[in-house]
């Protein structure tokens, strides 16, 4: 068994940190290549360590799908840089912090298509929490009086948001089917 002075490991070491610096660059000039204009823009890679890809994304869903396909993106990727990389991670965590946030935008609930403001002053609501028949009828009141007063799908009849009437000319549901 041979030993290796400390200076040739620390070589190694500063050889390995300088490639994936080198790397990195690469990785992002390829990436919309690798995989295609809609997962790249919602997806940002962030660093590579120790060989494993690290990508935010914009939400858990694109998450969840690109950690099932990660293999093939990976193979892909160490085809295209003739590299070795052992994994990709793909995480949230960094979407929002990360420099490159210009094309989101963020909307409050009250621009929300399906936002009905609570006006809860014309009803007298007392909590009932004994029972479930009585906690469902006071959910029910509640229901009753948001509702009233909402214009009704022109499909289903239903009170519907008039943002979301707006929107799609019928309620929510309605669209949903539609795009089935």
């Amino acid at each position: 068994m041979s030993f290796k002075s400390i200076n040739h490991v620390l070589g190694n070491i500063e050889r390995s940190a300088q490639w994936q610096e080198q790397l990195f660059p690469r990785l992002l000039k390829c990436w919309v290549e690798v995989v295609g204009n809609p997962v790249a823009a919602q997806t940002r890679p962030l660093s590579i360590q120790r060989d494993v890809v690290w990508v935010a994304t914009s939400s858990a869903a694109w998450a969840q799908n690109l950690t099932f396909g990660r293999k093939t993106i990976l193979m892909k990727l160490n085809h295209k840089l003739s590299t070795s990389l052992v994994d990709i991670r793909f995480s949230t965590a960094e979407w929002n912090s990360s420099s490159i946030t210009g094309t989101q935008t963020t909307v409050s609930a009250s621009e929300h298509p399906s936002y009905v403001a609570d006006d809860m002053t014309a009803v007298k609501v007392t909590p009932n929490r004994e029972n479930a028949l009585g906690a469902f009828e006071n959910w029910a009141k509640i229901m009753q009086v948001r509702s009233h007063g909402l214009p009704l799908c022109p499909q289903c009849q239903c009170p519907t948001p008039p943002g979301e009437i707006e929107r799609w000319n019928v309620c929510s549901l309605c669209a949903t089917k539609l795009l089935e």
